[in-house]
């Protein structure tokens, strides 16, 4: 994929990490190790994966914003979905180890925390899942994907020059940390 774009494009200013899956709905002594290592995979590994390849030419340049994709799971977990909370916790304490690592080389690293979003992640989850994760959000409603990109859109901007290893909610007020 890097090399790719690298030929394509000459270089590479932004990444977004946003690959994720929820992995099985159940309580954590239901979860087998293989379900469990492919949540971490998909969610976590992957963000490690996919930075580490893009960093040397954000470094060499100067210049990079990398954007991942967390969850307010991350902050808060959610029952039943212990993998998929664990993974999200790592991707945004690895947003704010990486930060600090490469703020000194022009590159910025942030995410940002959605709650539940009307995506096709939904049908890995079960309706009665669906409904505690949007009886926790004081606006009462599911969140929209472009409400999410606005925020991508912000960090991965010049707009947010003096902005790093910051995690960034877009919960519709769930969590106010």
């Amino acid at each position: 994929m890097r090399d790719r774009v690298l030929r394509e494009f000459g270089q590479i200013d932004i990444l977004v990490n946003n690959a994720g899956i929820a992995g099985k709905n159940a309580p954590i002594v239901e979860i087998s190790e293989q379900e469990w290592d492919l949540v971490m995979a998909v969610d976590l590994k992957s963000v490690f994966l996919c930075s580490k390849a893009v960093l040397p030419s954000m470094i060499e340049r100067r210049y990079g914003r990398i954007v991942n994709i967390a969850s307010i799971a991350g902050k808060e977990g959610n029952p039943n979905l212990a993998a998929y909370s664990a993974a999200k916790a790592g991707v945004i304490a690895l947003t704010k180890a990486l930060a600090k690592e490469v703020v000194s080389f022009g590159v910025y690293v942030n995410c940002g925390s959605p709650a539940v979003i009307e995506t096709p992640i939904l049908k890995q989850v079960t309706p009665q899942q669906i409904e505690y994760m949007k009886s926790r959000i004081p606006m009462g409603r599911l969140g929209r994907p472009e409400e999410v990109a606005a925020v991508v859109h912000f960090l991965a901007s010049d707009d947010a020059s003096f902005v790093t290893a910051q995690c960034y909610d877009v919960s519709g007020g769930r969590a106010t940390y």
